[in-house]
């Protein structure tokens, strides 16, 4: 503990400039005669700090002396206060004292730094989170969390995504966070498994401990494991006509990634254009495709004009009764 009152002393002499040991002691919540203590072993440790006793007295270091004790780069230390992961550190329980770092770091640094950290914290704000994106829940982190750092056993109750409900023993071994999405990985039964933590419905902390895998890279994995999954994921093409009001429409209505194929499909008459997309399944394409109305039509595959055709006829006798 004293070791970093010393240091913290220093940092507010270096930001400050002159301060009062009556002050000092208040903002570290010590005694002002443990000040003159912490004082005396900063100068005997080499430190050129003095006290000048009386009116307009105080604490100081020697003028023109710097200690540059976080190392960082002015880049470097004003990407800490672009605001990148709050939400998510809250979730983790971790909220408050990433707040607290940020304000100790912005107190070491040099006062040029300290300008250029205040001016990305007033200017740059980063928000991860998706629009629209329902809140999941994260009441588990928290027992995820001290699980993966202290190396214990979880039991786990999970719903999978056919609503089938399992349950597991499990090595934790790292949290992922993705699009606003908590993920938990973990040793199963021998094999290394991800856990959406929205779909769990039990965390039970033991006090068995395992050891964790020699060599293990959680971002490395997850890397992998992305890879695999959408490598996994079936992909139905299709061609379609859109016209030039329906230009406008598909980014709403197929997300931000139909951008790409926009810019890249060829132009027709009157504003319009020849896209080309894919989606997991013939479903989820026709269930697009009506819900973009006559702003759009299904060039190929066949068998999905004949999809629409159905769908729209039933829709059409639905509303006929």
């Amino acid at each position: 503990m004293r070791a970093e009152r010393l240091l913290s002393i220093l940092f507010l002499l270096q930001a400050r400039t002159r301060m009062t040991a009556a002050e000092i002691a208040e903002r570290l919540e010590v005694s002002v005669r443990t000040i003159y203590r912490d004082l005396d072993a900063l100068s005997i440790a080499g430190v050129p700090v003095f006290a000048d006793r009386g009116p307009g007295g105080g604490c100081a270091l020697r003028r023109g002396y710097r200690t540059d004790l976080s190392g960082l780069t002015p880049i470097e230390a004003a990407s800490l206060f672009a605001g990148t992961a709050g939400r998510q550190l809250r979730d983790l329980g971790l909220g408050a004292g990433f707040q607290s770092a940020l304000a100790k770091l912005e107190v070491a640094l040099p006062s040029d730094r300290r300008e250029q950290a205040v001016q990305v914290r007033e200017r740059i704000h980063v928000d991860a989170t998706p629009w629209f994106a329902p809140r999941e829940s994260t009441r588990h982190l928290p027992v995820l969390r001290d699980a993966v750092l202290d190396e214990r056993v979880v039991g786990i109750s999970y719903r999978r995504a056919n609503g089938r409900e399992v349950v597991r023993r499990t090595r934790p071994l790292g949290l992922v966070v993705k699009g606003g999405i908590w993920y938990f990985v973990g040793v199963t039964a021998g094999e290394t498994r991800v856990y959406r933590v929205s779909r769990l419905r039990l965390v039970s902390a033991t006090k068995e401990k395992f050891d964790r895998p020699r060599g293990f890279n959680l971002a490395a994995f997850w890397d992998r494991w992305s890879m695999e999954l959408e490598a996994r994921i079936p992909q139905y093409s299709i061609k379609m006509r859109v016209t030039a009001e329906g230009r406008s429409v598909l980014p709403q209505v197929l997300g931000e990634r139909v951008r790409i194929a926009i810019d890249a499909a060829p132009k027709l008459r009157g504003g319009g254009l020849l896209l080309d997309y894919t989606f997991d399944s013939i479903e989820a394409a026709c269930g697009s495709v009506l819900s973009l109305g006559s702003l759009v039509e299904v060039i190929e595959p066949v068998e999905l004009r004949a999809a629409v055709r159905t769908a729209a006829a039933a829709i059409v006798r639905r509303y006929s009764e």
